[in-house]
Order: C-alpha cells, then sequence, then structure tokens
C-alpha cells in the first residue's frame, strides 16, 4: 500500500503507477494507491482537478468555448461524480462489501483525472483525437473491470452489478441536470 505520509505529489505519481498497473492487468495495481483518509482526500483533489479541466480545459489548449459552457460542464460532471459515487456506495452496501467503497472510490478519483487529462490531449488531435477517444473509452472500461477484480475484490457478477447501477444512476442524473439547466449555448 502506498505510504500515507507522502506528499500530494507523490501520491500523484503513484496514483499513475496504479493507473498504469490497471491498465496492463497487474494485481498488485492496489498497492499504488492510498486508501487512507488522506488518499481518500488526495483522490477528491483528483476528481476537483478532473472537473475543473473539463470545465475550463479547452480555453487552455486555445479551443473556442460559448460562454457558460465551463461552468455547466463543472456542474454536470460535479452531478454525475456525486450520482456515481452514490450508487457504488448503495451497491457495495447491498453487497456487504462497504469495506471496498473507499478503496473504489480513491482508484476510480485518479482513474477520473487520468482519464481527463487524456481526454484533453485528444482534442489537440482534431478528427484524429476521435480514434483517441474510443481509446480512451476501451481505457476506463478496462479500468472499472480492473478496480473491481483487484482494488475492491469484487467477482464478475458483482463487477456487473456496479457497473449497471452506476450507468442507471449516472442516466438519471443527467436527466435531472438536463431538466434544471438551460441548455448550453452555441
Amino acid at each position: 500500500m502506498a505510504q500515507p505520509s507522502q506528499t500530494f505529489t507523490d501520491e500523484a505519481l503513484n496514483a499513475v503507477r496504479g493507473f498504469v498497473a490497471l491498465v496492463t492487468g497487474k494485481r498488485d495495481a492496489a498497492a499504488f494507491f492510498d486508501f487512507s483518509p488522506k488518499g481518500l482526500v488526495g483522490s477528491l483533489i483528483a476528481v476537483l482537478v478532473a472537473v475543473l479541466l473539463a470545465g475550463f480545459g479547452p480555453m487552455l489548449i486555445g479551443a473556442p468555448v460559448p460562454a457558460g459552457a465551463p461552468t455547466q460542464s463543472i456542474i454536470v460532471n460535479g452531478v454525475l461524480f456525486a450520482a456515481q459515487a452514490a450508487m457504488a456506495w448503495i451497491v457495495l452496501r447491498q453487497m456487504g462489501r462497504q469495506d471496498g467503497f473507499v478503496p473504489y472510490l480513491v482508484a476510480s478519483n485518479w482513474v477520473t483525472l487520468a482519464s481527463g487529462l487524456l481526454l484533453l490531449v485528444s482534442t489537440l488531435f482534431g478528427e484524429v483525437g476521435i480514434v483517441l477517444l474510443l481509446a480512451i473509452v476501451v481505457i476506463a472500461l478496462l479500468t472499472f473491470i480492473n478496480i473491481g477484480r483487484f482494488i475492491v475484490t469484487l467477482s464478475p457478477v458483482q463487477i456487473g452489478l456496479l457497473f449497471v447501477s452506476q450507468t442507471v444512476g449516472v442516466f438519471l442524473a443527467l436527466g435531472v441536470v438536463a431538466l434544471v439547466l438551460p441548455a448550453p449555448p452555441m
């Protein structure tokens, strides 16, 4: 397990190693993440950075962004994060695996940041970025499955239930957000 007394930079570098371990299917992927309360806070900072990158990242690379779009992106991504975390908590609790919630959340949060960075990079490649986007989707699915396998130690059926419940939760949250927020300007 990663050392709880490490700096945020050390934690982030270990999380990158953990992300690579999840993508490559290494069984020791959990050893790179810090599941202590400090590690949980660090991973929540990583999600905050990912959400801010989703909102303001396109502007950082010079892409034209309609007024209000960054704020809407931040709100939507925040709601989706909350829905995903809530569904994970509910499903893991129903499975009697509450012990897996913090490890799931920590690893998932760091993967969210890595995916957000990859998505931002994919926008730099224009049309070719779509191919990169498909690769990122595959990586996201692979890391989700491997978090279930190696971090939380769920069975394949439990991983499937977690995936379906989070998908439903995210779509319901998107529906609620669509009713509350106006359509983004064009």
